[in-house]
């Protein structure tokens, strides 16, 4: 799956989902750190890879509709200390198969996966 990080994520992100056999890069390497969402997830899709971030207005299906972008899937934890960020990016990389969430919105909170799929 290719995967492209959020500037909010840690680089070390890129060493657990690279590990996982993905292949990532991130909103850095691409030049968009401080972009507004569309730019980033415009990013994304062009490259046709997931957007990972802790950006909850990345989920909103209204303005980011299913089926418009390659998907995005958010990370959401009410305290967002560093460790905390590392576990929750290693339990989704062992525990989500990522390619189901292509084109998709899902959110990531309190261990579970709410995900919305395009519309047929």
């Amino acid at each position: 799956m290719s995967i492209k990080l959020d500037e909010n994520l840690p680089d070390w992100a890129i060493d657990v989902l690279a590990g996982m056999g993905h292949e990532v890069d991130t909103v850095r390497d691409e030049g968009l750190r401080g972009a507004k969402d569309p730019a980033v997830l415009a990013g994304a899709t062009a490259h046709d890879r997931l957007l990972v971030t802790l950006d909850r207005g990345l989920g909103d299906i209204r303005a980011h509709p299913p089926g418009t972008h390659s998907g995005v899937l958010v990370i959401r934890l009410d305290h967002q200390p560093p460790r905390a960020i590392r576990q929750t990016a290693e339990r989704i990389a062992t525990s989500v198969e990522l390619n189901d969430l292509r084109r998709c919105i899902a959110v990531w909170r309190d261990g579970e996966l709410r995900v919305r799929r395009p519309e047929p």
